[in-house]
């Protein structure tokens, strides 16, 4: 009997010794993601990041595993060039490449929507968002007003994890200008960065929503009406916030191009960083120090992927479309005041 309840009680322990590990073994395993279109450099930058070790732990636990290439969009140029190169760079990374969304989506925890082209988000966000998965879409959103909607809605609707942003949000010469101890309390920003016109994208869709989510990550939602003045050299858009303060993003269309801004506060004034460096100190703009890029972002989307909240509601998304609607309502009636509300109310009702 004391032999048996020995074997009983060895057995007991591994057991649980067994289950322990396999309790370790599953909690190491990581988040699989999947992308979908990779013409765009960014698929490349996230996957480096979070296929090759790193010591920022928002990036582990997080692995790229497999990708549908998609097709060029003919009318971008970048998409005609990259496609090729980009799905090539994806070897390296061990990722597999297959030849549908389907079969993309069948072998993943969540995904990336890639696509340079903001035309193809919609589909490849829907087919994603229907199947359940925790998706995040790559700038912009979309290419006109209502696609961007319809996304959100969807994710609204299904109860689906979504969200986007410019990677500039997360520049910590920019997100650090909110709290900055030489501005105080923001009552105004200038930010400037390039504004290059498309026929494929609406106005300020394309390149120029990197400035524009830079506004707002310094400024933070609250936009009540919008101008713009568009000239052969930018456009400058200038929104008012309640309680009276002013923000402005000229979009440079000529000319040198550089993404930055002057921050105005309670405090003081000064300077933000320039994208993918620091905060300023004493006025001075770091560009000596760590260079992040693609860092910023990648980590939020890591805290995301594994069940983190979204680093950007979707109110504050709607009210950046709205924005950029407002502006485009304003120069076509010559720089009239344009309310974000007459944009938001005429969104379907749910």
């Amino acid at each position: 009997m004391r032999a048996m309840a020995k074997v009983f009680v060895l057995a007991w322990f591994c057991l649980v010794g067994l289950l322990a590990f396999s309790g370790r073994a599953l909690a190491a395993e990581p988040v699989k993601i999947g992308i979908l279109g990779l013409d765009n450099y960014q698929a490349v930058a996230f996957t480096q990041l979070f296929n090759t070790p790193q010591e920022a732990e928002e990036l582990q636990g997080v692995r790229v595993v497999v990708a549908w290439p998609g097709t060029v969009s003919e009318d971008i140029p970048e998409s005609v060039q990259r496609l090729p190169e980009w799905t090539k760079a994806m070897e390296q990374f061990q990722v597999a490449i297959v030849d549908s969304v389907d079969a993309c989506l069948a072998r993943c925890d969540a995904v990336l929507v890639m696509p340079l082209d903001g035309r193809r988000h919609r589909s490849l966000a829907e087919a994603a968002l229907k199947a359940g998965k925790p998706t995040y879409i790559g700038r912009p959103l979309a290419h006109n007003f209502s696609d961007a909607v319809a996304i959100l809605q969807l994710a609204d609707d299904r109860q689906v994890r979504c969200w986007t942003s410019s990677q500039h949000r997360f520049s910590p010469g920019f997100l650090g200008m909110r709290n900055h101890p030489e501005v105080g309390q923001v009552l105004g920003a200038d930010v400037y960065g390039g504004c290059p016109l498309v026929p494929h994208h609406a106005d300020l869709y394309w390149h120029a929503l990197h400035g524009i989510e830079t506004l707002f990550t310094i400024m933070g939602p609250g936009c009540e009406s919008v101008r713009c003045t568009s000239t052969p050299v930018a456009e400058v858009v200038t929104g008012t916030w309640k309680e009276g303060r002013v923000g402005t993003f000229r979009g440079l269309k000529t000319g040198a191009v550089k993404y930055s801004a002057t921050v105005f506060g309670d405090k003081g004034v000064s300077i933000s960083g320039v994208y993918g460096h620091g905060v300023p100190v004493n006025g001075v703009a770091p560009t000596n120090d760590k260079y992040m890029g693609y860092e910023g972002i990648a980590r939020e989307l890591g805290k995301f992927f594994k069940g983190g909240p979204l680093p950007v509601s979707h109110a504050e998304t709607l009210e950046i479309f709205a924005f950029m609607e407002a502006a485009h309502e304003s120069k076509r009636t010559g720089g009239a005041e344009v309310k974000l509300s007459t944009i938001l109310e005429k969104l379907p009702k749910k």
